[in-house]
């Protein structure tokens, strides 16, 4: 028996951490964080892909798929981050917000607004 434990990064992939933290070597806090980051994300990375397996294979025959599960699940624990469209639209709305509220009046953003729109996400 090893005494590697199961969700213990591979040999290669901690030496590659090491070897990137290395340009952080001036500074240990940040060396450190590096290191602790990486490892943090890889492991959130394996528990989510055993979940996503285990709700693949154990939940057959629900009445909701159990592709769709695991890909809510999926979406849930990994969101994405807003698109560059999703966050120039929120920019544009809070500059019109701002315009509103200390010149007391409507900012007009329409061809701003449409272009954003039309943009691919």
């Amino acid at each position: 028996m090893t005494n590697q434990h199961p969700v213990m990064p591979p040999p290669e992939l901690m030496r590659q951490w090491w070897e990137q933290a290395d340009q952080y070597q001036d500074d240990p806090k940040t060396y450190f964080d590096f290191i602790v980051t990486e490892v943090a994300q890889w492991g959130a990375d394996q528990e989510l892909e055993a979940t996503d397996a285990w709700i693949r294979t154990n939940l057959k025959g629900m009445l909701r798929p159990a592709n769709r599960i695991a890909d809510d699940l999926r979406t849930a624990r990994r969101p994405k981050p807003p698109s560059l469209k999703e966050q120039a639209l929120e920019q544009l709305d809070g500059i019109a917000t701002v315009f509103r509220m200390t010149h007391g009046g409507n900012i007009v953003c329409d061809k701003i607004l449409a272009a954003l729109e039309a943009l691919p996400e």
